[in-house]
């Protein structure tokens, strides 16, 4: 947790490895990191089924699969949708549905629960928590309660530095 534009986004690039860091270096003992950002990053040519599925077999042989995690993140009935056609909410929760799908033991969230109301959010978040129960998380969020909900250890980070 830290103030709007300290940096908690460029950590989670960096632990990701999908940013360098400016020094230092960055290991983990993690093999299948899946991440969830503040933007759902959906391939818009894909329905939202087969956005999901991109992680299983990408083929039609796990569609099923693909279509039982949108109904665990209660999307279900707009698997046939393109990203464009669904609201902020509902792609975030089919972007939450891909990352869950991919079974990682790191999954890396990042304000994954933005445009989704206070009822909805919390059914999310424990079908979230109850989905990996053996991988680890790293949540950057604004709020104490979607971190205690999720179990998390919170760290105040500003200017690089964390305040635990």
């Amino acid at each position: 947790m830290g103030p709007s534009g300290c940096g908690k986004t460029t950590l989670l690039r960096v632990i990701l490895g999908l940013q360098r860091p400016d020094s230092g270096a960055i290991g983990n003992r993690f093999v299948r990191p899946a991440a969830v950002f503040q933007e759902p990053r959906l391939l818009p040519w894909r329905r939202a089924w087969e956005n999901v599925n991109l992680v299983l077999s990408d083929g039609p042989d796990t569609e099923g699969e693909a279509r039982a995690w949108l109904d665990r993140l209660e999307v279900g009935e707009a698997a046939e949708l393109y990203p464009a056609e669904l609201s902020g909410g509902m792609q975030q929760r089919v972007s939450l549905a891909r990352a869950l799908a991919a079974a990682p033991d790191l999954l890396v969230l990042d304000e994954p629960f933005k445009g989704l109301d206070e009822a909805l959010c919390e059914r999310v978040i424990t079908t979230v928590s109850r989905a990996l129960p053996e991988a680890a998380i790293l949540l950057a969020t604004h709020s104490e309660a979607e971190a205690a909900a999720l179990g998390c250890r919170i760290l105040r980070y500003d200017k690089g530095r964390f305040d635990v």
